[in-house]
């Protein structure tokens, strides 16, 4: 038995790391490659890929991969992924988009990006933070991956919101590997200003700090006030994120983690502060957690391309097809 998927914007990193995961998926497999201009070959887009796959890019035909595709992956900027996705939405065939256009309310989203153009698809849309909507996936139309941020944030925040002062701020000091600013050059990502370097951006005012708002509310109808800054730091990959808030309750922290993650496979609880070597190449997400006083810290890492993109994008993918969600997920760390 295989599914048919196709692959809509294979162009940059996380195109990349969806094609290099069906690859070597055992029941998923590559119908159709596109980019907006399409007249190549993958390969050619990405060199490391000679010798590995031989296969056609073509331009974006909705009709022609909807004939040879049971699934859909759209690794398009918002806006764009919208115009495409409610195309395949009304052929019945099923999408997981890697923007941000089927992840947020209506206010959110237009608050935090643009007008959106597909309304009325929302309500089939499910948030693809695998470990607290599983069900909703399972029978999504339109399943949204989160941010990368959101992602790291949120699974290790979450576990402790029932616990926390509620009103009180919650501080997230986000720090991510460089391709989270994606493949094209700019003065930002370029060598000379990131080697050696480190800064925030946004800082207060990114569009992943009314994602983990909104998701806070929905799951647990609590309201913080969130504070989120991002920084980029000089390694190609990872992600680690910092959260400080406030206990209202005596708990302790690993226990809490590991109660709640305990019969989650990707979940790791350290005992000791995390880093991004450990889980670089992986679906993994590492989290730690002490706390002195009323005061909480709260760690996790994952690989901003991986868990924080296409493998989270995968797992939803196997949840839609009916399949085991750990098929084909990358579990070796690119270690040293």
């Amino acid at each position: 038995m295989s599914i048919k998927v196709a692959i809509i914007g294979v162009s940059g990193y996380t195109g990349l790391e969806l094609v290099k995961l069906i690859l070597t998926h055992p029941v998923f497999e590559i119908s159709y490659l596109a980019t907006s201009k399409g007249d190549t070959t993958i390969e050619t887009l990405h060199p490391s890929l000679e010798s590995v796959i031989h296969k056609s890019v073509d331009r974006v035909d909705v009709d022609k991969i909807a004939k040879c595709s049971d699934l859909v992956f759209l690794a398009l900027p918002h806006k764009t992924a919208m115009s495409v996705a409610k195309e395949f939405i009304s052929k019945n065939i099923k999408v997981v988009d890697l923007s941000a256009d089927y992840r947020l309310e209506l206010d959110t989203y237009e608050s935090a990006y643009c007008p959106h153009e597909d309304i009325d698809n929302l309500k089939y849309s499910a948030y693809g933070l695998i470990e607290y909507f599983r069900k909703e996936i399972k029978g999504a139309k339109v399943t949204a991956s989160p941010g990368c941020y959101p992602t790291a944030t949120l699974l290790g925040l979450l576990p402790f919101v029932p616990y926390l002062k509620e009103g009180s701020a919650i501080f997230i000091d986000a720090k991510s590997g460089v391709s989270g600013a994606g493949k094209k050059l700019t003065e930002v990502n370029s060598f000379v200003n990131i080697n050696e370097n480190i800064f925030a951006y946004n800082p207060l005012k990114h569009r992943h700090a009314p994602e983990i708002k909104e998701k806070i509310s929905k799951i647990y109808n609590r309201d913080f006030d969130i504070n989120f800054v991002p920084h980029l730091i000089p390694i190609t990959r990872g992600e680690l994120v910092s959260v400080y808030a406030t206990l209202k309750d005596d708990v302790e922290p690993l226990d809490i983690l590991n109660n709640r993650y305990k019969d989650e496979s990707f979940i790791r609880i350290r005992e000791k502060p995390v880093n991004v070597k450990d889980v670089a190449g992986t679906h993994f997400c590492d989290i730690f957690a002490t706390k002195s006083g009323n005061s909480i810290f709260i760690s996790s890492a994952i690989d901003n391309l991986l868990r924080g993109a296409s493998s989270q994008a995968l797992a939803s993918a196997n949840i839609m097809s009916n399949l085991d969600e750990a098929l084909g997920l990358p579990t070796i760390a690119y270690v040293p």
